[in-house]
């Protein structure tokens, strides 16, 4: 479902992020495929230095459908930055993605919360983040950080995933699921 970012997939997620639906919510804007190309080369070299992380989502076929990042790392925190090609809107891969994501996260790379800033006009994305069980508001947890992303124009709500929200939840699921066997 995810792996590294790699050059080999430039081609095909170039194609799916210049979609006139997907490219306003891409951080990482490119306008021609040798720019896209400099800029997975650059989200590689970042990731090198522990800036980011950042992954290629693939489809059940192995095929590069979008991206997931976790930008802007400080104090074992940062801020999730996720896209998906209009083709795979609504079929279930965004969440798929972000959980194996958060576990990566969590259990391997010692993050502490995930920061989202949505804007408030993206109810796409809003609802997606909604969906998230262990996701809380943080307008009012982290003023500071929402004055950040709100300095030029109050635009964005902020959502914060803690790793001690997600565990609670993970391992909450997996008791459910060992008594549902035991039954």
């Amino acid at each position: 479902m995810l792996k590294k970012r790699d050059l080999h997939d430039v081609p095909a997620l170039f194609d799916l992020m210049i979609d006139p639906e997907v490219f306003p919510y891409v951080r990482h804007k490119a306008d021609t495929s040798d720019e896209y190309y400099f800029i997975t080369k650059q989200t590689i070299e970042a990731e090198e230095r522990g800036e980011l992380i950042s992954r290629t989502i693939l489809d059940e076929w192995g095929q590069p459908i979008g991206t997931i990042n976790l930008f802007d790392i400080q104090e074992n925190r940062g801020f999730l930055a996720t896209w998906i090609g209009k083709p795979y809107f609504g079929k279930g891969y965004n969440q798929i993605a972000k959980e194996a994501f958060f576990k990566e996260l969590f259990f391997q790379l010692d993050i502490e919360g995930i920061f989202m800033k949505i804007r408030r006009a993206n109810v796409r994305s809003l609802k997606a983040a909604l969906k998230i069980p262990y996701v809380v508001n943080a307008n009012e947890l982290y003023p500071d950080v929402f004055q950040w992303i709100n300095r030029h124009e109050e635009v964005y709500d902020l959502y914060m995933i803690s790793k001690e929200q997600y565990m609670f939840h993970y391992y909450g699921e997996q008791t459910s699921e060992e008594e549902v066997l035991e039954a």
